[in-house]
C-alpha cells in the first residue's frame, strides 16, 4: 500500500504549504505529469477534482466503468452539465446502451484524451474509482482478448452461485501459474481469467506481457482519498437515499425502454442491478424495502473492493478527507503537481 498521510506527518506537510511556495518551479523531469483521484463510492473525488481543476487549468477524465454510457445519470453520480461547462470532462456520455465498452477501449480513448489536453497546454486529471481502468491507464492493457459480454456475464452469473473460492479452484486446475499470481478474492481477474482461456483455450500465463507501461511516458501523481468506514458508509446509505429523491427509478425505467436489460455489463451496474430486481417484482412495500436495503448493501460492499484493490497499488498516497476540508486536500494535490520533480 502507498503512503497515508495521518496526524503527525499531515500536520507537517500542511505546515510546508506556503503562499510563495505557490509559484511554478521549473520542472526538471521531461515526463509529463498526470493527476490521479481516485477513492471509494461518496468519499468527494468529483468535488476536488472540479475545486483543482478550475484552480491549474485542468481537464476531467472519467476513470468510471459506467459513466461512459448516455443516461445513466443519477445512478453514476454523473457531474452536472452545469459544471461540464466550466471544466471539460472526457469518457463521459461516449457510448449508448446497446454498444459494449471494456478496458482496452477506454485505455485507448483515455490515452487519447491526455495526449489531447498535453498538447493544449492543460492538466490532466483522471478521476474515478474503478481501479482496473485506473491500473491499465497507468500500466497499460491488459494482455488477452477483448471482453466477450455474453461469456462474462455467464462467468459473473456462476460466480454469484458459486463464489469466488470454487472459481478460483477451477482457475488454478486451468491455469495453476496465473492462479497462483492473484488470491481467491481477487474476483475480476477470475472472472477475466476464465474468460481469456475460454476465448483463446489458451493459459493466461502463457500470452505475451502487455504493453509498455505509461510511467515510463508519464508522471502519475496519484491519490486515494478516503474517509473510515463509520464515517463513509453513513454517507453512501445516504446518497443512495438522495439518488432514489433524485428520480433514480424513474431513470432506470427510462433506460430499460431504451435496452439497459440488454446490456450485459450497465446493467449489473451497482443501484440499476437492484432497481431492475425490484421493477420486475410485485412492486410491494416488502419488496420495495428489500431494494432499498440491497442498494445500500451494494454500494457498501463496493466501496470495501475499492479499498481492497488500492491497497494493492504502490503509487497511491492515501488522503483521509476525515481529517480535513476539501479545499486543504484540494492544495495538497496541487502543491505536489506544482513542485514535484
Amino acid at each position: 500500500m502507498g503512503l497515508t498521510f495521518e496526524d503527525k506527518e499531515l500536520q507537517s506537510l500542511l505546515s510546508q504549504f506556503t503562499l510563495t511556495q505557490r509559484q511554478k518551479v521549473p520542472p526538471r523531469s521531461k515526463k509529463k505529469k498526470i493527476i490521479v483521484i481516485a477513492g471509494p463510492t461518496a468519499v468527494g473525488k468529483t468535488q476536488i477534482s472540479l475545486v483543482i481543476a478550475k484552480a491549474i487549468g485542468g481537464e476531467i477524465i472519467s476513470a468510471d466503468s459506467m459513466q461512459v454510457y448516455r443516461g445513466m445519470d443519477i445512478g453514476t453520480a454523473k457531474v452536472s452539465l452545469a459544471e461540464r461547462e466550466h471544466v471539460q470532462h472526457h469518457l463521459i456520455d461516449s457510448r449508448d446502451l446497446d454498444e459494449s465498452f471494456n478496458v482496452v477501449e477506454y485505455y485507448q480513448e483515455a490515452c487519447q484524451a491526455v495526449s489531447e489536453i498535453l498538447d493544449k497546454g492543460a492538466v490532466p486529471i483522471i478521476v474515478g474509482g474503478t481501479g482496473f481502468y485506473i491500473h491499465a491507464i497507468i500500466y497499460g492493457p491488459p494482455s488477452g482478448p477483448p471482453s466477450d459480454p455474453f461469456l462474462r456475464k455467464t462467468l459473473e452469473t456462476e460466480m454469484e452461485e458459486k463464489g469466488s473460492k470454487a472459481m478460483y479452484d477451477k482457475l488454478k486446475d486451468l491455469d495453476p501459474d496465473y492462479a497462483y499470481s492473484i488470491t481467491q478474492n481477487d474476483r475480476h481477474k477470475i472472472i477475466r481469467g476464465l474468460e481469456i482461456i475460454s476465448i483463446t483455450q489458451q493459459k493466461v500465463s502463457a500470452l505475451p506481457p502487455a504493453s509498455t507501461p505509461n510511467t515510463e511516458f508519464y508522471d502519475f501523481r496519484c491519490w486515494f482519498l478516503y474517509m473510515p468506514k463509520e464515517v463513509l458508509y453513513p454517507r453512501i446509505e445516504m446518497r443512495c437515499d438522495k439518488m432514489i429523491a433524485d428520480g433514480f427509478v424513474e431513470e432506470v425505467k427510462k433506460l430499460e425502454q431504451q435496452g439497459l436489460s440488454e446490456n450485459p455489463t450497465a446493467s449489473q451496474a451497482i443501484g440499476y442491478r437492484q432497481c431492475l430486481d425490484y421493477l420486475h417484482s410485485p412492486k410491494t412495500q416488502e419488496d420495495w424495502d428489500d431494494f432499498i436495503e440491497s442498494f445500500k448493501q451494494a454500494s457498501r460492499r463496493y466501496a470495501k473492493r475499492q479499498f481492497t484493490w488500492f491497497r494493492k497499488e504502490p503509487l497511491f498516497r492515501w488522503l483521509n478527507l476525515d481529517k480535513m476540508p476539501v479545499e486543504t486536500a484540494a492544495e495538497m494535490i496541487i502543491q505536489d503537481y506544482e513542485h514535484s520533480f
